[in-house]
C-alpha cells in the first residue's frame, strides 16, 4: 500500500514538473519572439535599416550617417513603448477577467479608455487642462486624470456592500456610454482641425513617444506587476468562486479592490500617453489562458508578454500596410481584435 502511494506521488510530481517546464518554455519562446519583433520594429521605417546596423548601434553606439540618432532617439523608444504599453494592457486585462470571471472584460470595455478619450477631447477642443498645465501637456494630463477618475469611480462602487462582479461590469459599461456621449458632444462643437486631431488621438499612436514617457510607463508597470504578483495564489483561488476562495482564506473583497486599483493605474498611464488602443487587453489573456490555464504565476506574466507581442506585431503591420506611412496602431489592433472578439462570443455561447 505504501509503495502504491509513493508511486502515485512520484507520478504526480513528475507530471507537475513536466507541466511547469512546458509553461516556462512557452514564456521563453515568447521572450525570444518578442525580442525579434523589437529588432524588426527598429529596423522598419520610412527608410529601412539592416539588422546588422541596428545591432551595431545598440551594442557599440555607432552607425552610418544619422542611423545612430534615428535608432536611439526615435525608433528604439517607440519600439520599447509598444512593449511596455502592450504588457500593461495585457496584465490589466488578465486581472480584470480573473476577478470578474468574465472572458470579455478588459480596461477598454469598463470605460477607462472612453474616459481618457473625453479628457483628450477637452484638451484638444476646449484647450482646457484640469491641472492647469501648459497646452502641450493638456491632452496627456487630461486623458490620465479622467481615466483615473473612471477607475476610482469603479473602485468606490466595488466598495459598496453586496456589489458583485456582474454589477461592476454593468457599472463599467455605463461609464463607457457616459464618456462616449460626452466625447460626441465635444466632437459636435469642434472645428475641422480640432476634430481631425481628436480622431487621430483616439486611433492610438506611438509616434509621439519620448524616453521620458517610456520610463513613466515602465515604472508604473513594474510597481503594479510586483504588487499584483504578491496576490498570485489568491487570484488563482478566485477563479473558482468567492465562497470557495473565502473558504481557503482569501479576502476576496480586498483582493478585488487592489486589482481594480492596479489595473486602473496600468490602463490610465498607458492610454494617456498613446491614446485609445482596444482589444489588446482582451486578446492576450484569452490566448494565455488557453496555453497555461488559470495559474497566476504563469498566466499573468504570459498575458503581459502576449500583450507586448500583439502590440509590437501591430506596430510592425502598421508600417508595412502602406510603405512610407505609419497607420495608427489602434486601427490595426481593432482589425485584429474584432474577429477574435466575435470568436470569443461564439465559443462562450457554445459552452453555455
Amino acid at each position: 500500500m505504501a509503495c502504491e502511494v509513493e508511486y502515485k506521488r512520484s507520478r504526480y510530481r513528475s507530471s507537475y514538473s513536466r507541466m511547469v517546464k512546458q509553461r516556462i518554455t512557452f514564456i521563453a519562446v515568447l521572450l525570444v519572439a518578442l525580442f525579434a519583433l523589437l529588432l524588426l520594429n527598429i529596423s522598419i521605417g520610412s527608410s529601412d535599416i539592416s539588422f546588422m546596423e541596428v545591432c551595431r548601434v545598440l551594442l557599440m553606439d555607432e552607425g552610418m550617417g544619422n542611423n545612430a540618432m534615428i535608432i536611439r532617439n526615435i525608433r528604439l523608444p517607440m519600439a520599447l513603448m509598444a512593449v511596455v504599453v502592450g504588457a500593461s494592457l495585457g496584465i490589466g486585462g488578465c486581472q480584470i477577467q480573473t476577478i470578474l470571471r468574465n472572458p470579455i472584460a478588459s480596461p477598454y470595455t469598463l470605460g477607462i479608455s472612453a474616459a481618457a478619450s473625453f479628457g483628450a477631447a477637452m484638451g484638444l477642443i476646449l484647450n482646457q487642462s484640469v491641472l492647469k498645465l501648459s497646452d502641450t501637456m493638456a491632452v496627456t494630463t487630461n486623458a490620465f486624470v479622467f481615466s483615473l477618475m473612471a477607475a476610482i469611480a469603479i473602485y468606490i462602487f466595488s466598495l459598496q456592500r453586496g456589489i458583485g462582479k456582474n454589477a461592476i461590469i454593468l457599472f463599467g459599461v455605463a461609464l463607457n456610454f457616459l464618456f462616449s456621449a460626452l466625447t460626441m458632444i465635444m466632437q459636435y462643437i469642434a472645428d475641422e482641425d480640432q476634430l481631425q486631431g481628436l480622431i487621430f488621438w483616439s486611433f492610438g499612436s506611438l509616434l509621439k513617444t519620448t524616453w521620458t514617457k517610456f520610463y513613466v510607463v515602465l515604472c508604473v508597470l513594474s510597481v503594479c506587476f510586483f504588487i499584483v504578483m504578491k496576490y498570485a495564489w489568491q487570484l488563482t483561488a478566485m477563479t473558482l468562486d468567492d465562497t470557495k476562495a473565502s473558504s481557503l482564506g482569501v479576502d476576496t473583497a480586498k483582493v478585488r479592490r487592489i486589482v481594480i486599483l492596479m489595473t486602473s493605474m496600468l490602463s490610465a498611464v498607458a492610454v494617456s500617453f498613446v491614446g485609445t488602443i482596444g482589444f489588446v487587453g482582451l486578446i492576450s489573456p484569452h490566448i494565455a489562458r488557453q496555453l497555461v490555464g488559470e495559474d497566476q504565476r504563469f498566466f499573468m506574466p504570459l498575458s503581459g508578454l502576449l500583450g507586448a507581442f500583439v502590440l509590437s506585431l501591430s506596430f510592425v503591420l502598421s508600417k508595412l500596410v502602406i510603405r512610407g506611412v505609419i497607420l495608427p496602431i489602434g486601427l490595426v489592433t481593432s482589425v485584429i481584435g474584432i474577429p477574435f472578439f466575435i470568436l470569443i462570443i461564439f465559443s462562450k455561447m457554445r459552452s453555455m
